[in-house]
């Protein structure tokens, strides 16, 4: 990648974890010439005051060579949407619980900046979902879940590929993931890990109640049909863990697999392995 002429900042808001780390960023930013462009909501919880090289209030979705993240995996998935089809990669600070999708540490915080602002890092390109329904469309780059609401019926959902009906189950919910997002909510159901790099995507259930739901793993040119086979109940969809949109009953949704939607930036040789033994810890054997 080129250095960074223009960058742009989203961060969590434990602001007391950021605070300090915003201000080095800005520091170093002023050091490189790199104009530094901060969104309203990034102004008003730092309480950021007018200063040479930064755009304040700026458009969030506006033209930046690179996001630059100061948070965890919600607030890096939430970045990579907001880019997402577009020539932006997201550089990530992790100051979450696990980061499963940050580029660097907190300890790592100058040299990383550093390598951000210089484009010395490799760029990841990531895949998405995409959902149409009758509200509209959705984007997801870890997944999307269908859950039974809260002290509602069990649901009963069924799924299709290709329209070819593989399968109705009654369970609490069901998850689609792509690679990144099958270390989320697909590993606790149960479902397989997919490495970076696996043209493809996954179906798990959540508490099926049956001994014969599996996993499924999807080609990636073929759509998937989920429909709500309740005749009384909704069910909530969530798009990367946020709540998107009810489905309602007898209602159905059509996902499919986008390769390379977003762009991720990783240290050089970092790869996809040594990010799951490090966050994850080794398999035991």
């Amino acid at each position: 990648m080129s250095r960074a002429e223009v960058i742009t900042i989203f961060s969590h808001n434990r602001t007391d974890d950021v605070a300090g780390p915003l201000r080095r960023v800005l520091e170093l930013a002023r050091e490189s010439a790199t104009q530094v462009r901060l969104p309203p909501a990034e102004v008003e919880k730092h309480g950021v005051p007018a200063q040479d090289g930064v755009l304040l209030d700026a458009e969030p979705d506006g033209d930046t060579d690179l996001a630059l993240v100061l948070g965890g995996d919600g607030t890096i998935l939430s970045t990579l949407r907001r880019f997402a089809g577009r020539d932006v990669p997201v550089f990530a600070v992790n100051f979450g619980a696990i980061g499963f999708l940050a580029t660097v540490e907190p300890w790592e915080l100058d040299d990383g900046v550093r390598r951000a602002l210089a484009g010395d890092f490799d760029v990841l390109p990531l895949p998405a979902l995409s959902a149409d329904t009758a509200e509209g469309g959705a984007v997801a780059v870890n997944d999307m879940s269908f859950h039974r609401r809260h002290n509602g019926r069990v649901a009963e959902i069924a799924y299709s590929v290709e329209r070819e009906e593989l399968g109705k189950v009654r369970c609490d919910g069901l998850v689609v993931s792509t690679p990144a997002g099958s270390t989320g909510y697909n590993l606790a159901n149960g479902g397989p890990v997919l490495a970076w790099g696996v043209e493809g995507y996954v179906v798990s259930f959540i508490a099926p109640h049956t001994l014969t739901a599996r996993s499924l793993v999807v080609a990636p040119g073929d759509a998937l049909e989920v429909s709500n086979r309740s005749a009384e109940e909704a069910l909530e969809m969530t798009t990367d863990g946020r709540p998107a949109r009810p489905l309602a009953p007898d209602a159905k949704v059509t996902i499919r697999f986008e390769d390379a939607r977003t762009l991720l930036a990783q240290t050089p040789g970092a790869t996809f392995y040594h990010r799951l033994r490090d966050k994850f810890g080794r398999l035991a054997y």
